[in-house]
């Protein structure tokens, strides 16, 4: 399966339905941190015609998969880093989630 890649805001209701994901894959991870706090996250979209309209119909703006994974992994290490601050007792189990794992894009 091909995907495509692009920096999308969810505005909540229907900004994706039922029927886009039955059409086409569709997953969110962190986006890029913008100055107006936008809210901004990166979108992995099946590369077919409705996932290309989707795209358009949120106005997200296109970009590759190595400038997406790029984005994750800088999101992901920078929480590794607040992670790994924090007090022992804190990142005890029963206190804390498991240390950030970075992973890569479909």
């Amino acid at each position: 399966m091909s995907n495509t890649y692009c920096i999308a805001t969810n505005w909540g209701k229907d900004f994706f339905t039922a029927e886009d994901r039955n059409n086409f894959y569709l997953s969110q991870h962190q986006g890029p941190d913008y100055p107006d706090n936008s809210g901004k996250q990166i979108w992995v979209v099946g590369a077919n015609a409705a996932g290309v309209a989707w795209i358009n119909r949120v106005s997200g703006t296109a970009i590759t998969k190595a400038e997406a994974q790029a984005i994750v992994d800088e999101k992901i290490e920078a929480r590794q880093v607040r992670w790994d601050g924090l007090p022992a007792e804190e990142k005890a189990p029963a206190n804390s989630y498991a240390r950030p794992k970075k992973y890569i894009l479909p």
